[in-house]
C-alpha cells in the first residue's frame, strides 16, 4: 500500500496550523530569541527555573527547532568547558 503521494505537504500544513493556532500575541521571534540565549543557558546551570523566569523564550525554544538546536549547542558547549 502506498501512501498518499502529497502526504508530507498535508502533515506540513497540519503542523503550520497547528502554530498559527496556538501562536501567543507576545511570542518572541529568532532574533530576540538568540539575544538571550546565554542568559537563558546561565540560569539553567545555576539551577534556577529559567523557564519561569523567562517564559517567552522558554515557548519559542519549544516552538522552534532551529532555536533550540542552537540553544542546545550552547549548553552542551558551556558544559563541556566547566
Amino acid at each position: 500500500m502506498s501512501s498518499h503521494p502529497n502526504a508530507a505537504r498535508i502533515t506540513r500544513v497540519r503542523a503550520l496550523i497547528c502554530e498559527v493556532v496556538t501562536a501567543q500575541f507576545d511570542e518572541m521571534d529568532c532574533p530576540e530569541c538568540f539575544e538571550y540565549l546565554d542568559r537563558f543557558a546561565d540560569l539553567i546551570l545555576n539551577g534556577a527555573d529559567a523557564a519561569g523566569m523567562m517564559p517567552r523564550l522558554h515557548d519559542h525554544l519549544e516552538r522552534c527547532a532551529h532555536c533550540r538546536e542552537e540553544f542546545e549547542a550552547l549548553l552542551a558547549a558551556v558544559r563541556a568547558w566547566q
